[in-house]
């Protein structure tokens, strides 16, 4: 074989190396998913109030801690879209609820394959690397959003994310992002 074509196989070796571990590549971002009652009218919708029950009621710190600070980002989100919050024991047009949950999960990373090749001086040199498989256990948590229509006691719209939790996914900036992400699709008052 020409110097030239093992120059070119070369690179074809690297570009198949390169596109194979490519489309193995996971996005990190969690992805919404919402459904919205095609019957709903969020043009009347003008104020919105909590359902009754959830972890405000708790006698457990951190969990009324967990619901302030979720609370908090859920009523700036549907400000920011041109919602007000109704005021106390006004009917409010829409009544949000919201609910959490963890999952223990299993990640399975199957055996990876990896080839280089290369050359020094005039020699060609290449090499194929196998990795073993290898489980991992972690945690998914998980929040839904809700907007029920006080007056027809109806669900018209529901926002669900989940993502792998980490250390600081309680912290109120982790919080709002979450709540940001599951809401990305709440329709906004014009």
């Amino acid at each position: 074989m020409s110097k030239q074509r093992r120059g070119t196989a070369s690179w074809l070796m690297v570009l198949l190396a390169a596109l194979i571990s490519g489309g193995c590549a996971t996005t990190s971002a969690p992805q919404p998913e919402s459904m919205r009652d095609p019957q709903a009218d969020f043009a009347s919708y003008r104020t919105f109030g909590w359902s009754p029950g959830g972890a405000a009621q708790s006698d457990d710190a951190p969990l009324r801690l967990l619901d302030t600070s979720i609370r908090a980002a859920i009523a700036t989100e549907l400000q920011q879209r041109g919602y007000a919050e109704a005021p106390a024991g006004a009917v409010p047009d829409l009544r949000i609820a919201y609910e959490t949950a963890s999952a223990d999960k299993i990640q399975n990373n199957p055996v990876r394959v990896g080839v280089g090749v290369g050359s020094w001086g005039g020699q060609g040199g290449g090499s194929v690397n196998v990795g073993s498989p290898s489980i991992r256990n972690y945690k998914e948590g998980t929040l839904v959003v809700r907007a029920i229509d006080s007056a027809r006691n109806a669900e018209v719209w529901q926002g669900r994310v989940s993502k792998k939790i980490t250390g600081g996914d309680t912290e109120p900036a982790a919080i709002a992002q979450a709540v940001a992400t599951v809401m990305k699709d709440f329709p906004t008052r014009k």
